[in-house]
C-alpha cells in the first residue's frame, strides 16, 4: 500500500468516508484553468442532518491543481453524520464564486474512542425495535391510562413493518459495503460449463 501522508499518493477525488481524528488528504487536478493564485478552491460541507453543522476545507496549490487536506487536529472536532459539499472556486480579485461540483461524503468515528457506536442508523434502529418487538411477545396492552392520563402504543404490526424496513436497510448497507471491499455478495451466480 502507498503511503497516504505523501501528498504524491493522495486520492483525485473526495473520500466517501472520513474517520475522525484522522489525517485526510485528496487532490483535484481537473482545476488547471484556476491558477491558485488567482482563485481559491474551498470544500464546505453541511452536515444531513439540517442543524448549523459544517466543515471547510481550503486547497492549496499542487502542480497545476488543488491539495486539500484536514488534519488529525482539524478532524477530530468533525460531528459524525451524512455531509453533502460543494466545491466552490473564488476569484480572489472580485470575491466572485461559482460552484463546480457537488456531492456526498460521511463521517464516521474512530472505534478508538471510548464509547464510540460503530452501527449506522439502520443497525441501531433494528436492534431497538426487535428489543421492543421481544419485550411485548411476554404479553402486552397496546394502551393503558393511569391518573387520567393516557398511552398508546405502537401497533405491533406497524413495528413489525419498521422492523422489515431497518433489515432491508442494513441488508443494503452490507452489501454495498461487501462491493466496495471486493467481496462477494451473492448477488452474482456462477455457473461452470
Amino acid at each position: 500500500m502507498a503511503n497516504l501522508f505523501d501528498s504524491a499518493n493522495s486520492p483525485l477525488e473526495e473520500p466517501e468516508e472520513i474517520v475522525v481524528g484522522d489525517y485526510v488528504q485528496w487532490r483535484r487536478m481537473d482545476l488547471e484553468d484556476y491558477s491558485p493564485s488567482l482563485y481559491t478552491a474551498t470544500y464546505v460541507a453541511r452536515v444531513a442532518t439540517g442543524n448549523n453543522t459544517e466543515i471547510q476545507i481550503v486547497g492549496t496549490s499542487y502542480q497545476g491543481g488543488f491539495l486539500f487536506t484536514a488534519n488529525s487536529a482539524t478532524s477530530s472536532n468533525y460531528v459524525v453524520g451524512e455531509y453533502h459539499w460543494q466545491l466552490e472556486i473564488l476569484r480572489n480579485s472580485d470575491n466572485n464564486r461559482i460552484v463546480v461540483d457537488r456531492g456526498l461524503f460521511k463521517v464516521i468515528p474512530d472505534l478508538d474512542v471510548n464509547g464510540s457506536d460503530p452501527r449506522t442508523h439502520a443497525e441501531i434502529m433494528l436492534t431497538k425495535i426487535e428489543s421492543i418487538l421481544q419485550g411485548r411477545a411476554d404479553g402486552d396492552v397496546a394502551s393503558y391510562s393511569i391518573n387520567g392520563r393516557s398511552l398508546t402504543k405502537i401497533p405491533i404490526n406497524d413495528l413489525m413493518t419498521w422492523r422489515d424496513r431497518y433489515k432491508a436497510e442494513v441488508w443494503k448497507e452490507t452489501q454495498e459495503d461487501r462491493r466496495r471491499r471486493g467481496i462477494g455478495t451473492g448477488a452474482n451466480i456462477l455457473v461452470r460449463f
